[in-house]
């Protein structure tokens, strides 16, 4: 549908005005069904965020300020999201023996686990956009693009 339709608005200032209020929009409607499909995981798209930081370093450590640094979401607390992951039981927050100040964080087998039933849903956010390989490719290089 058209972000003139979506929003019941026929008159922009101009594309630019136009491309960054469908972005934003998309966005916003893109975080729904994030929040939709990770609901029913008992996880929060933040969560999983985190979840699949860990899964890249897995086996190895990482630490809550590294986690942070690549956040999709750099205004999230951190250490509130690892107390909540830590409580079902996902992952694993131990003191850094070299920093006492810092932690290492692991996931556990529970959350591997839980990365492994997310993956079979993986495709449903993979294709939520509807668009050829060919056209998600040329979206995300102009969006890099835009960023500069």
């Amino acid at each position: 549908m058209k972000i003139e339709d979506e929003i019941k608005q026929k008159k922009f200032l101009n594309a630019h005005q136009k491309a960054v209020i469908n972005l934003l929009y998309t966005v916003n409607w893109l975080q729904g069904k994030h929040q939709h499909l990770f609901k029913s995981f008992n996880i929060t798209p933040q969560q999983f965020n985190i979840l699949r930081i860990l899964k890249g370093q897995h086996p190895n450590s990482i630490s809550a300020t590294e986690i942070k640094s690549r956040m999709l979401d750099r205004n999230s607390d951190v250490s509130r999201l690892l107390d909540r992951l830590v409580s079902k039981n996902v992952i694993v927050r131990k003191a850094c023996p070299t920093d006492k100040r810092a932690s290492d964080v692991n996931l556990t087998d529970a959350g591997l686990e839980l990365l492994r039933t997310i993956d079979k849903k993986q495709s449903e956010l993979d294709n939520i956009l509807s668009l050829s390989d060919e056209e998600a490719l040329q979206l995300s290089n102009l969006l890099d693009k835009s960023r500069g």
